[in-house]
Order: structure tokens, then sequence, then C-alpha cells
């Protein structure tokens, strides 16, 4: 599935971070959020250096949830990848 050209308009047309936060709030569910804010926080911790067990443990997750988010970071031409080296 590919995400949708309009709504990434959208997002973007969107400067202030209440209004993009709300903006979300109305768009995902709590869960949705949730897992996206997980997925962010997982890929800052392996980019960091920390090790896929401690992260597993910080967030009580599986080790699979965390192999696809270190095979992201592991793609040079990943833009998360990028993103994370600024």
């Amino acid at each position: 599935m590919s995400v949708d050209k309009d709504l990434l308009k959208v997002i973007l047309s969107i400067s202030d971070r209440d209004e993009l936060e709300s903006f979300f709030t109305d768009i995902f569910t709590p869960a949705e959020l949730d897992d996206i804010s997980l997925r962010w926080k997982l890929l800052k911790d392996l980019h960091r250096g920390m090790t896929q067990r401690k992260i597993a443990e910080k967030y009580s997750i599986s080790l699979c949830k965390i192999t696809r988010g270190s095979k992201v970071l592991k793609n040079k031409d990943s833009v998360v990848l990028k993103v994370l080296n600024r």
C-alpha cells in the first residue's frame, strides 16, 4: 500500500506543531498513534546504538518489531537514516 499523495500534501502544509498534533489525533486512533510513536522511539534508540534486546526490555516488545527498524537503518538510502543523521 502506498501513502496517499494528497495526505502527504496536507501534512506538509501544516506548519504549526499543535495543529499537526490535532490533525494526527483526528485521523489516527490512539493505538495507531502509539504504534507510530513507538516505531520512531525504537528507531532513535537503534540509531544511538542501543541493543535490540535493551530496546525490547525498555518498551516490553518483541525483537521482531525491532528487527524491521534495524533493517531500515542498515539501508544506506533510507530517508529515516538521513533524518536521524541530521
